[in-house]
């Protein structure tokens, strides 16, 4: 028993030693795997699938398949994270649900590559979508596991880049190198478990012993899942921060193709939220890493989350006042900056915040609701704002306003500089 308390100590204590560049590398690309597997689909491949199974009704189509695989992440996630904690393999806690998660969501990517119908890709996107949170359940949680506060920062940077650029190599594949839907599928497929693997294999991590797992108790269990705001006041502010400021990236850029189309008059819309998007995700580059380092070496956080939401909220008022293509790129360089302020602080914030080391993964997961979320609501709340609030200005001056909000709510926490 005191063999199991020493190796327990190891799996919940605080990180000390530093992790190395290949250590991140290899994290970063198991995030890079996740998110060009959740991003291609729903920016490219979803869309073109449903436009041939249903061309009068594919806005709907698509509304109904991505809504419902938001709502088996805001549970798969929570749940993935709950069951790795309680995970006693010889191979550690998180590593055989990255593997697992990625195995999964590669065959959910085939059977919805597979589908003639809204209902059949309907449920392939749902399996995917519980498979790639598994995944997502188990490459969220190394961070805080392993990383000690002086690196948190610079780490949540390298792996939150992932998210943005997961996106523009999914669609710089789908759009260069690949041609038709089904081979889309099968490639991006074929990627989330390659680019796993060098983490999973390359990095082993502590297991938790037997006798450490506590015993399973199905009400406990559930109850566990609600973190009280009360008890965690911390918690509930940063999961709020996090929740605002999603919504107003979401509400910002959910609508651009639109925009360019109805507002800018822009001539190839695809071709410009394309533009935007590689524009958006350089300046997240370029302010990332380096805000970063400087947040590690400061040890301060709340100071960065307010000034993200500060030039998110500039960028956002931009769009709102001024509907031209050189505004909008201008508006687009602004937003990413910001955002790389936003990836690589907050995470960093999150990790400091968390009610219990044995529960890390679960308590993430339900951080992570409050990306997941914003992704259901701003759609509800899109269409009318832009009907009864000034179109497209009262569309980004709410998201202006929200994000705002967002980034001032981070003063609340208390126990994180």
């Amino acid at each position: 028993m005191d063999s199991a308390r020493e190796d327990g100590a190891a799996v919940f204590a605080e990180p000390g030693l530093p992790v190395t560049p290949g250590w991140t590398a290899g994290l970063s690309l198991a995030t890079l795997a996740v998110f060009m597997a959740f991003m291609t689909p729903i920016q490219i491949l979803l869309p073109l699938q449903l436009e041939h199974i249903d061309p009068h009704d594919k806005n709907a189509a698509l509304s109904l398949v991505t809504g419902l695989g938001a709502l088996v992440a805001v549970v798969a996630n929570p749940l993935a994270g709950a069951w790795s904690d309680r995970t006693t393999s010889r191979f550690g806690r998180r590593r055989p649900w990255i593997l697992g998660g990625a195995l999964a969501g590669a065959a959910g990517l085939a059977v919805t590559a597979a589908q003639h119908t809204v209902a059949g890709v309907a449920v392939g996107w749902c399996l995917a979508q519980a498979g790639l949170n598994a995944m997502l359940a188990g490459v969220t949680t190394p961070v805080a596991d392993r990383v000690p506060l002086a690196q948190r920062a610079q780490v949540s940077g390298w792996t939150g880049l992932m998210q943005s650029f997961g996106l523009v190599l999914g669609a710089l594949i789908t759009a260069l190198l690949i041609t038709g839907v089904r081979s889309g599928y099968a490639t991006l497929a074929v990627l989330t478990v390659a680019l796993a693997l060098p983490f999973v294999l390359r990095h082993g991590e502590p297991a938790l012993p037997r006798e450490l797992r506590p015993a399973f108790d199905a009400r406990a269990f559930a109850r566990s899942f609600w973190v009280s705001p009360r008890r965690h006041p911390d918690f509930g502010w940063a999961w709020l921060t996090r929740f605002m400021i999603n919504l107003g990236n979401a509400l910002g850029t959910l609508y651009l193709f639109y925009f360019l189309a109805d507002a800018v008059h822009y001539g190839d819309p695809g071709t410009g939220v394309l533009i935007l998007t590689v524009v958006y995700t350089l300046c997240a580059a370029a302010t990332a890493i380096p805000v970063g380092v400087l947040s590690d070496r400061a040890g301060r956080r709340k100071t960065f989350v307010v000034a993200c939401s500060l030039v998110m909220a500039a960028a956002a008022l931009l769009l709102a006042l001024l509907h031209t293509w050189p505004s909008a790129l201008a508006a687009a360089a602004v937003l990413g900056a910001g955002y790389g302020i936003y990836l690589a602080v907050d995470q960093a914030l999150v990790t400091q915040v968390l009610p219990e080391a044995a529960d890390r993964a679960k308590d993430l997961g339900v951080i992570n609701i409050a990306n997941s979320g914003p992704q259901v609501l701003a759609p509800a709340l899109a269409s009318p704002l832009i009907a009864h609030l000034g179109g497209y200005t009262g569309l980004y001056t709410a998201a202006a306003l929200v994000t705002l909000a967002g980034g001032l709510l981070v003063r609340r926490i208390r126990g994180v500089a």
